[in-house]
């Protein structure tokens, strides 16, 4: 990263209101692990017991919370 591009970053950091670092901060932890929840059981299952492609659903994973839910929502096959 570029010096410049160092100060930016801290300057945003700086701009956000103190009392609403912690909920960020939580909201990214939940992100991060309902996308990682997400991947490892799309890596661990078979392809007939997903609706769809795998690499689709990996590529949707990313894709803020609504990636996750809707793959742990629909596109697991029920058993």
């Amino acid at each position: 990263m570029t010096p410049p591009a160092r100060i930016l970053v801290r300057m945003k950091q700086k701009q956000i209101d103190p009392r609403l670092r912690v909920p960020l901060a939580l909201l990214s932890v939940v992100q991060l692990a309902l996308t990682v929840a997400a991947l490892l059981d799309l890596r661990g299952r078979d392809a007939d017991e997903i609706r769809g492609s795998k690499p689709v659903w990996a590529a949707a994973s990313f894709v803020n919370f609504v990636g996750p839910i809707a793959y742990f929502t629909f596109g697991r096959r029920r058993s």
